[in-house]
C-alpha cells in the first residue's frame, strides 16, 4: 500500500511537472504578445524600412532567439527588465542580418533617403544600388571591423554620422562620379 501510494505520488508529481512545463512553454498567444511588442520598434533604424513580409520574418527571428534562451515563457515574461532584454534581441538580430548580408545596409540608409539628401542620384537601377551598398559595406567593415561596433558607433558616437556620410559620398563619387555640392560662404574680416 505504501509502495503504491509512493508510485502514485511520484506519477502525480511528474504529471504536474510535465503539465506546468507545457503550460509555461511558448504558445501562439505568447508569440503574438512578443510580436505585438516588436511593433513598437517599427520606427527604429533598420526596422522602419522593412516591408511587412520582411518585418514578419525579422520578428520571427527575434522571437525564435528569445524562445531558445527562455524556453519557458513565464521566465521571459517575468523578467524585471523585459523591455531591455527585447532591445538586446532586436539589436542582435540586426547585427546578425548585417553580418549575413552587408546589402542589408539599405535598411539603415534607404536609397530614397540617400537621394533626398543628395548623396546619390535618382534613377539608379537595382544593380547600381547593390554596387553602392557593397562599396559602403566594405568601407564600414574597414572602419569598424564588425557590425556590432558599427551599430554602437551610430548610436553613441556623435562623429559617426560624419564618418558614414564621407563613406557614402566616397562610394557615390567612385561609382557614379556623383558628389555632394557644399555651398560654403567664407566671411573675411580685417582686424585693425
Amino acid at each position: 500500500m505504501k509502495k503504491s501510494l509512493l508510485i502514485f505520488a511520484i506519477a502525480l508529481g511528474v504529471g504536474a511537472l510535465v503539465g506546468c512545463t507545457h503550460n509555461n512553454g511558448w504558445n501562439e498567444k505568447n508569440r503574438k504578445a512578443v510580436h505585438d511588442d516588436l511593433r513598437n520598434y517599427r520606427d527604429m533604424i533598420y526596422v522602419e524600412d522593412l516591408q511587412e513580409i520582411e518585418f514578419e520574418d525579422f520578428s520571427g527571428d527575434v522571437i525564435d532567439a528569445i524562445e531558445i534562451d527562455y524556453p519557458l515563457y513565464t521566465v521571459y515574461y517575468e523578467l524585471p527588465a523585459r523591455g531591455d532584454t527585447l532591445d538586446v534581441y532586436v539589436v542582435s538580430t540586426i547585427v546578425e542580418r548585417l553580418d549575413t548580408d552587408p546589402h542589408n545596409l539599405r535598411h539603415i540608409f534607404p536609397y530614397s533617403w540617400l537621394v533626398s539628401e543628395g548623396i546619390l542620384p535618382s534613377g539608379l537601377d537595382g544593380q547600381a544600388q547593390r554596387a553602392f551598398y557593397d562599396c559602403l559595406s566594405r568601407k564600414v567593415k574597414r572602419q569598424y571591423h564588425t557590425s556590432n561596433r558599427f551599430l554602437y558607433a551610430l548610436m553613441n558616437d556623435p562623429n559617426a554620422a560624419n564618418v558614414v556620410l564621407q563613406m557614402q559620398s566616397d562610394c557615390a563619387m567612385e561609382l557614379f562620379d556623383w558628389g555632394l555640392e557644399v555651398d560654403e560662404t567664407v566671411v573675411i574680416t580685417t582686424s585693425n
